[in-house]
């Protein structure tokens, strides 16, 4: 096996973001620090990749982009991945697709596996803290997705708005009591929801529970539904559809009928929320569009000018809009709010 950067990395004492400094930008790096690296380089005999870019700074070749994704058995993916890749086509960016299935020491397997065969990595839903990641991919161009960071760029949903919608609808039709149920606790999209659900609930007077986290799929929302009917709570907003979907399974198999006891409502609507019985209703969040900015903006990066300092990190905040299906509906013995339209 050919000795890679972590091999240099570890044998020169130095982080794997440095030790690629020293090949791609030398003049950044100490010069005894420098000498420790490439030493460490020829007594174990790694080789530099050739350089990415030619002068223009232009790619010289198609880029290769690692496109890392939680689990790839969620429909959500699917329509981020297929965005992706038609866009990286006319990009000159061939998209290769890993799955970590939601680990986060698979997440840094996998990165150090790639870090010196690709181009770029775009990473969605990160495990680790972005942190990590970022000093991971050293200098190779990084985006990620459904993750904010300081320190690159980053693309994710507007959470808090389709948050917002759904408890204003589901308050418009009387419910007073919410339930919220959790993905995974390694989840920053979980966490930012919980946050951002339990200052909504709060300001329109809604009492929230929010359950114990679960497998993002639906047998993990299977597993949530005797927690959300033992709650009492005549709605609830489930981390993502597939968790939804198993809410709703798990809710009729304990004979609770949805939605005239209890109201569903999943997050992504992907394909799966309009074939379902009832149909769901679901926040969505536009995954296509998020999957072309991710690789516009790793585009802007790969094509930057040799020596040209680094673009400032950007963080594109994309619209949520709620779509009203058949899983939701009104508390037993609502009557819709009427304004008074006396001529006095």
């Amino acid at each position: 096996m050919n000795p890679t950067l972590t091999d240099v990395a570890q044998r020169a004492g130095v982080s794997l973001s440095t030790a690629s400094r020293a090949f791609s930008d030398p003049d950044r790096i100490g010069r005894d620090t420098l000498r420790r690296i490439i030493d460490a380089a020829e007594e174990i005999g790694y080789v530099a990749s050739a350089g990415r870019r030619s002068r223009s700074g232009l790619p010289t070749r198609s880029a290769t982009v690692a496109m890392i994704v939680p689990d790839i058995g969620n429909p959500v993916w699917a329509s981020f991945v297929k965005a992706a890749q038609a866009h990286g086509w006319n990009r000159r960016q061939t998209v290769v697709l890993t799955d970590t299935d939601g680990s986060p020491d698979r997440e840094r397997e996998i990165i150090g596996e790639l870090h010196e065969r690709v181009d770029g990595f775009v990473v969605c839903s990160p495990r680790l803290p972005a942190h990590d990641i970022v000093e991971l991919c050293g200098d190779t161009p990084l985006v990620l997705v459904n993750r904010t960071s300081d320190e690159t760029s980053s693309v994710v949903p507007d959470a808090a708005d389709g948050l917002r919608q759904a408890l204003e609808y589901l308050r418009v039709l009387g419910h007073e009591h919410v339930a919220y149920a959790q993905g995974s606790p390694l989840s920053w999209s979980n966490q930012t929801r919980v946050e951002a659900i339990r200052q909504l609930a709060d300001q329109a007077d809604i009492e929230l529970e929010v359950l114990g986290w679960q497998a993002e799929t639906v047998a993990g929302g299977q597993a949530a539904a005797a927690s959300v009917v033992a709650s009492g709570a005549t709605a609830v907003i489930a981390h993502n559809d597939l968790m939804a979907l198993g809410i709703i399974a798990g809710a009729v198999a304990l004979g609770v009928e949805v939605p005239s006891e209890l109201s569903v409502i999943g997050i992504d609507d992907t394909p799966l929320a309009e074939v379902g019985r009832p149909t769901l209703t679901s926040i969505q969040v536009p995954m296509s569009r998020a999957g072309v900015m991710s690789i516009d903006m790793l585009h802007q990066q790969l094509t930057a000018e040799p020596g040209q300092a680094p673009a400032e990190p950007r963080a594109v905040t994309l619209p949520t809009q709620l779509v009203v299906r058949q899983s939701t509906g009104p508390v037993a013995g609502w009557t819709p709010a009427r304004r008074d339209r006396s001529d006095a």
